[in-house]
């Protein structure tokens, strides 16, 4: 996946293994654009600004298990990349503390796509 050198999105990736439903995916989601745009405001406050301003990119990836998911928080983490991992909280089709997803950014497209350009679209 190619993106503009100067581009800003923001990257979930949803774990396939849990086969949940597309509404619980919907709000796993919601919660993870929430938190990493609120984390980013705090650290790359003008990256969000910028992500705001060239149309709030999401692009929505998958892995098949926590283990890939995990390596790639790590991965996230140490290019310095704003990130989130979401746990449920149990009250629906998971268990409590399940993690369901990951959301990196809203970053530099460049810097997103060194952790997940070779991912699959959900």
């Amino acid at each position: 996946m190619k993106t503009a050198m100067n581009g800003f999105k923001l990257v979930l990736v949803i774990r396939s293994d849990l086969n949940m439903s597309c509404g619980k995916v919907a709000a796993q989601a919601g919660h993870a654009v929430f938190q990493s745009t609120d984390e980013a405001k705090l650290t790359h406050p003008n990256w969000v600004k910028r992500w705001v301003y060239e149309g709030q990119k999401k692009v929505v990836l998958r892995v098949n298990s926590e283990q890939e998911l995990l390596a790639l928080k790590e991965k996230a983490e140490r290019l310095g990349l704003p990130n989130v991992l979401i746990r449920d909280l149990g009250l629906t089709e998971l268990p409590p503390n399940t993690i369901t997803c990951l959301a990196i950014g809203p970053a530099p497209s460049h810097m997103v796509d060194k952790v997940t350009g070779s991912l699959k679209l959900f």
